[in-house]
């Protein structure tokens, strides 16, 4: 790993500090290398930093007197949030301090004023939230937009594709990531007329190895790499799977406590249950990457514990060291060289 730096919104999400600090300093414990700021209310961020780690060498606290809410529109923030720990923190990636930014702050917020300060690259009109999702047989599954971009048309949700083929590729070395349309149906003839011209589009590019549409019960099958998709239809369907994936933890805790057979049941089964748990939970996917940016910019859950905040930290750390948004770039003019030839 080489030595590189974050920049960190420690005053977003639900719990703020109590989270994010927390989660930096084991991230600065889990990688030597690794160089983090801090951004927020400098009295809540030391107040959760142990006291032998006070002067840590790889740790900087930025002083903001503003903070983005939940609540925020992104106009108003955009406008009246300019010394907020979430615009700070995307500014340094802009001048170039912070090899990535991560919060889990107000996501239309994040999006906004990272499309105004880092810009978008060359031949991308939107970013678009991409995160890695669990599958049946373990094989790791892209799906984006989760809720970046509500309305989207055909070149908008093509450009996702190109981006989540590319990560595909980068993070996890798939080699000609096969990549889906989510739609109603697998036949031809359903979907909107936007879904249906993206196919199309897909269909014809020789960079994009397309294999159809899929429909939401196959999002964990693994039969595709990268899943493309519309912000609205996205949210809902990642929201949806989380909740889902806790409540089938919970009935089974529930179950497993209802007398004393089922106790011992819960004690035999307790090594696969355990196992099953880990790879259900939501928290150990956490990290959305806003691609399409000339910068890295992570969004975690607004309700991330510690172990959910340290994932999308180490999110940031793959994509810096992927060089991901380079990659992307590259793809692209690749694009456009071969359609002007």
């Amino acid at each position: 790993m080489v030595s590189l730096t974050l920049a960190l919104d420690a005053m977003g999400g639900d719990f703020g500090p109590q989270v994010t600090v927390p989660a930096a300093m084991r991230a600065l414990a889990r990688f030597p290398k690794l160089s983090i700021t801090l951004f927020g209310d400098s009295t809540q961020i030391t107040r959760h930093i142990p006291s032998q780690l006070s002067n840590h060498p790889r740790l900087t606290i930025e002083h903001c007197q503003q903070v983005v809410t939940m609540s925020d529109r992104p106009l108003t923030a955009l406008r009246n949030r300019r010394d907020s720990s979430m615009r700070k923190a995307i500014d340094m990636v802009q001048q170039g301090r912070a090899d990535a930014c991560v919060s889990a702050g107000n996501t239309g917020v994040l999006m906004a004023m990272s499309k105004l300060i880092l810009k978008t690259l060359p031949g991308i009109d939107r970013p678009a939230l991409i995160a890695k999702l669990p599958s049946i047989n373990d094989q790791p599954v892209y799906m984006l937009d989760l809720g970046a971009n509500v309305n989207c048309d055909s070149e908008a949700l093509f450009q996702f594709a190109v981006m989540g083929s590319v990560v595909a590729e980068t993070v996890d070395a798939i080699s000609a990531p096969r990549v889906s349309l989510l739609n109603i149906g697998e036949e031809d003839i359903k979907g909107n007329d936007v879904v249906r011209q993206t196919a199309e589009l897909l269909k014809d590019s020789n960079h994009i190895n397309y294999r159809g549409f899929i429909e939401g019960h196959q999002i964990f099958k693994g039969v595709t790499d990268v899943i493309v998709c519309d912000g609205f239809v996205g949210n809902i369907s990642l929201k949806t799977t989380e909740g889902v994936a806790n409540l089938m933890i919970g009935h089974v805790k529930q179950l497993s406590q209802l007398n004393f057979f089922t106790k011992f049941l819960g004690l035999l089964a307790a090594p696969l249950l355990k196992k099953a748990f880990c790879k259900m939970k939501p928290d150990q996917y956490n990290g959305a990457s806003l691609l399409g940016l000339r910068g890295i910019v992570v969004k975690s859950h607004g309700n991330a514990d510690q172990d959910a905040f340290l994932n999308a930290i180490k999110q940031a750390v793959v994509e810096v060291e992927q060089q991901v948004p380079q990659r992307i770039q590259d793809r692209l003019e690749s694009m456009l060289l071969e359609k002007i030839c």
